[in-house]
C-alpha cells in the first residue's frame, strides 16, 4: 500500500521560505490555491478510534477522496495513504452520507506546491498560522529540512485536526472548525 512519509514545521516568514526553496532548486508546481477539506466518520468516531482518516478535499476545482491509516514513526509521520480523483465532490458527499458517514471536522487553507522531482514541499497558509510539509523518502526529508534551515527539533508530526485542537486549548477559542470564518469569529 502506498506510504505517505512527511513532517510539518511552522513557518514564520513565507517570503524567506520561498527564497530558500528557489535557492534549493525547487520549482513551483502549483501556485497558492484555496483548499477545503472535510473529514468524515461513522457514529461513535469509529475511524478516529482506529487512527484512520477519510477526507474529501476540494483543491481549486479538483476533488480527491483520501483514506489514511497506520502509525507514526518517531522522526517522521508515516501512514498508508489511498487517494483517488473524484469527478463530483457534492455527489461524493451525498454518497458518503448515504453510507452512514457524516462530516466530523472541516479545515481550510491556501496551499502552494513545490517540487525538486525527488519529493514535494507544500506551503500552507491556515487560519491558525503558516506551516510547511515536506513529503518524500525519509533521508530526503531530513536533507531538505536542513537545506531550509529547519532542525529536527522543529519537526511536527501532528495532523491539522490535532494542531487545531492544540490551538483551541492554547487560545481558548470557541471555533468548531479550522476555517478562516470560524477562527475569525
Amino acid at each position: 500500500m502506498p506510504q505517505e512519509i512527511e513532517i510539518k514545521f511552522r513557518v514564520a516568514n513565507l517570503r524567506m521560505l520561498r527564497r530558500k526553496l528557489k535557492a534549493a532548486k525547487f520549482r513551483l508546481v502549483t501556485p497558492r490555491t484555496h483548499e477545503m477539506n472535510t473529514l468524515y466518520d461513522l457514529p461513535g468516531q469509529v475511524l478516529r478510534k482506529r487512527k484512520q482518516l477519510l477526507r474529501l478535499r476540494q483543491y481549486g476545482s479538483e476533488w480527491k477522496l483520501t483514506h489514511k491509516s497506520g502509525t507514526k514513526a518517531a522522526r517522521h509521520s508515516r501512514r498508508e495513504e489511498l487517494e483517488t480523483q473524484v469527478e463530483d465532490g457534492k455527489k461524493m458527499d451525498s454518497i458518503l452520507r448515504a453510507l452512514g458517514y457524516s462530516p466530523s471536522f472541516r479545515y481550510e487553507k491556501f496551499r502552494a506546491e513545490w517540487s525538486d522531482s525527488k519529493g514535494n514541499v507544500v506551503v500552507d497558509q491556515t487560519p491558525i498560522g503558516n506551516f510547511c510539509e515536506i513529503e518524500g523518502p525519509a533521508r530526503w526529508i531530513d536533507k531538505t529540512a536542513k537545506s531550509l534551515g529547519v532542525g529536527r527539533d522543529q519537526y511536527i508530526m501532528k495532523n491539522y485536526a490535532t494542531l487545531f485542537a492544540d490551538w483551541k486549548q492554547e487560545t481558548k477559542s470557541k471555533a468548531e472548525e479550522m476555517t478562516f470564518k470560524a477562527v475569525k469569529e
